[in-house]
């Protein structure tokens, strides 16, 4: 792919007044994402049909300076990998909305690897949350299976350091850019993720956290992993959101039992109702893993 293409979707993304829809269109309009840069903003609202005030926005971002200099700046400090490129993780170019781009930090290639599971849950764990991640997830870990969470506090935190304290591989998604972690007291966590695992996000490094970025970090989350395991999660977490989008996209969906006397496995006994499969030790996923794999070797 040419470079200059993977240049402008960058570039392009960054923009405001058009969404990645609008982008995918412009990208089956016009390959190359040159044609755009000669257009009016009349001419934008008329062959993207969206609403002038937002092709105008779109097309001051597209001619300003500061915002290509500020792109060249980001490039030098961090790697990227855009939808057009050859090493676009296969599984995450699958799912709806797959993200246009994505920033990264650490060992890329974590992003091929394939046994991979999505570990999240409530930021407010019970007492045995630990002791839940010990006997599941250490030992999946220990059997080099990848760890994916979202670098929030709570269940992903724990996830994330289950990994690292047993030297296994982890991923981290951002919910906001490279120079705004959040929270902050997981800083120093982001930065032993970029040094011996990867951390990526589709923001920016200067984007601030907002609340909708989070929802739609979990579409990658889930997207990446070969399943979604939830430790613990409330009657109305939103965890369960990554859990719908998971179903959605096809993915394996775990949740581990616990106590009915306590809030934080309300929202896992729901979602063993409603089908998700029982855990109770790392051989329930283990032995999907294994079973998936041949039905798939056997489809190629």
């Amino acid at each position: 792919m040419n470079n200059n293409v993977r240049l402008r979707l960058i570039h392009i993304s960054r923009c405001r007044g058009i969404t990645r829809r609008i982008i995918r269109r412009l990208l089956q309009i016009d390959s190359t994402l040159s044609g755009v840069y000669k257009l009016t903003p009349h001419e934008i609202s008329k062959h993207l049909q969206i609403p002038f005030k937002n092709a105008t926005l779109f097309y001051q971002d597209l001619h300003q300076n500061r915002m290509k200099k500020q792109l060249i700046k980001d490039l030098r400090l961090y790697k990227t990998i855009t939808i057009v490129d050859e090493n676009y993780p296969a599984m995450l170019n699958t799912i709806k909305d797959a993200p246009l781009v994505l920033y990264v930090k650490g060992d890329l290639s974590l992003l091929q690897y394939k046994q991979k599971l999505s570990v999240i849950g409530t930021r407010n764990p019970s007492k045995e949350a630990m002791i839940k991640l010990e006997h599941i997830v250490k030992p999946l870990v220990k059997d080099n299976w990848l760890i994916v969470s979202g670098l929030a506090k709570g269940i992903d935190s724990l996830a994330h350091q289950t990994a690292l304290i047993n030297q296994g591989k982890t991923i981290a998604v951002l919910g906001s850019g490279f120079h705004h972690i959040y929270p902050k007291q997981n800083t120093n966590l982001f930065h032993q993720i970029a040094k011996y695992g990867l951390v990526l996000s589709e923001y920016p490094p200067d984007i601030r956290p907002v609340k909708y970025h989070f929802p739609e970090r979990n579409r990658i989350i889930s997207g990446l992993s070969f399943g979604t395991l939830v430790i613990e999660a409330t009657e109305k977490s939103g965890t369960l959101i990554t859990v719908d989008q998971a179903l959605d996209q096809g993915r394996e969906v775990y949740a581990v039992p616990g106590s009915p006397t306590i809030p934080q496995t309300k929202g896992c006994h729901q979602m063993i109702q409603d089908g998700a499969k029982l855990v109770q030790s790392p051989i329930d996923i283990q032995e999907d893993w294994d079973y998936l794999s041949k039905v798939n070797w056997l489809a190629d």
